[in-house]
């Protein structure tokens, strides 16, 4: 974390719009389709995009239990990420961070087999992600700059972030 540069920290802000699905589907991945649809109204991602996908899933803190969304076996059900997206957004898109309002970027049914992936795949490329993102549905989809702001522990791999929108 000591490494991230303020240039990192102050982004434009994309928000991709899944809530709808997820209120019929709480196992729900972001598609491509989704992230074309999103482009076809809006125009390509930007390099250096802060891309926050708006599940509403904020809603259901402060409850973890509601969070988490476990069945009676223990597995979770929240959305999430898929390979698919965060290769294209990090690799074609070249984004430099993105964010979610679940707990993980890996949806439910994958961390409760210990599978995160995809979160590995976002760090290992030298990038980072904000958790337990609120408030999505107050912003557009495009045109807002994201600050995101937190201690620089020496060696640190993860700390409490502070995130806030500044509207046009």
């Amino acid at each position: 974390m000591d490494q991230i540069s303020a240039k990192e920290m102050i982004l434009p802000l994309v928000v991709i719009d899944v809530h709808e699905k997820v209120a019929s589907n709480p196992d729900y991945t972001i598609t491509m389709q989704d992230i074309k649809n999103w482009e076809k109204r809006n125009g390509s991602i930007p390099k250096g995009a802060f891309v926050a996908m708006r599940t509403d899933w904020c809603r259901r803190w402060p409850s973890m239990e509601a969070m988490q969304n476990k069945d009676a076996n223990g597995t979770a059900h929240y959305p999430g990420w898929s390979l698919e997206v965060v290769k294209y957004l990090y690799e074609d898109r070249q984004i430099t961070a993105s964010g979610h309002e679940t707990t993980d970027t890996d949806p439910g049914i994958a961390t409760s087999k210990d599978d995160y992936s995809l979160e590995t795949y976002i760090l290992k490329q030298n990038h980072y992600q904000i958790e337990f993102l609120k408030n999505l549905d107050e912003v557009p989809e495009i045109g807002t700059l994201i600050v995101v702001a937190f201690p620089k522990p020496k060696g640190g791999s993860g700390f409490p972030a502070r995130a806030f929108a500044i509207l046009p």
